[in-house]
């Protein structure tokens, strides 16, 4: 099974969700478009890993509402006993970094005022979820279980806001060391 297929399960073990419901609910923790998601969903279900219900709608097509198997419970155990792979780091914007002495002062002030722009939001919206987690469980974090899925997604909501606002710094501050050269003489 690949990472994705236990991502997937690491969120039905909390609550059954349809393919779309886990597309948005993943994606804070791991990058996976509709068209990795729902190949990955067939594939857990007919290893029995998985199982659906379908919900009718009437103004939609009808939608499946995916559910972890006690077979899909196990091999979600099992893998966390697994040694993790090392951190993977695909991120476009450093490779343009990297380069940027090719172009120019504009060329560099826009890349980093697009990735200010979209950690701005990100922030935004992860302290919104950690927020709205903190008030709607506010009596299960009095005491911190770890073995609490609430306790364990405040903890990874905490790291995404802190990584959001060291990306932020990072790129402040190289925004800043760009103004700087572009005020030098040539």
């Amino acid at each position: 099974m690949n990472t994705l297929a236990f991502a997937l399960l690491s969120f039905l073990a909390r609550r059954s969700m349809s393919g779309y419901d886990l597309m948005l609910a993943i994606q804070p923790l791991w990058q996976a478009k509709h068209s990795q998601i729902y190949p990955t969903l067939s594939k857990l279900e007919a290893e029995g890993h998985v199982d659906f219900e379908r919900v009718l709608q009437h103004d939609k097509p009808d939608k499946k509402v995916y559910s972890i198997t006690p077979k899909g419970t196990e091999a979600l155990q099992a893998w966390l006993h697994e040694p993790s792979s090392d951190p993977n780091i695909r991120d476009e914007m450093l490779l343009k970094a990297y380069s940027l002495w090719l172009g120019d002062h504009d060329a560099a002030r826009r890349l980093l005022e697009e990735r200010i722009a979209y950690f701005r939001k990100r922030l935004q919206r992860l302290e919104g979820i950690l927020d709205d987690v903190q008030t709607e469980h506010h009596s299960e974090l009095d005491v911190p279980d770890i073995l609490s899925p609430v306790f364990t997604r405040v903890k990874l909501l905490e790291r995404a806001i802190t990584t959001a606002r060291l990306e932020l710094d990072w790129c402040y501050e190289f925004l800043k060391q760009i103004e700087q050269s572009a005020k030098k003489p040539r």
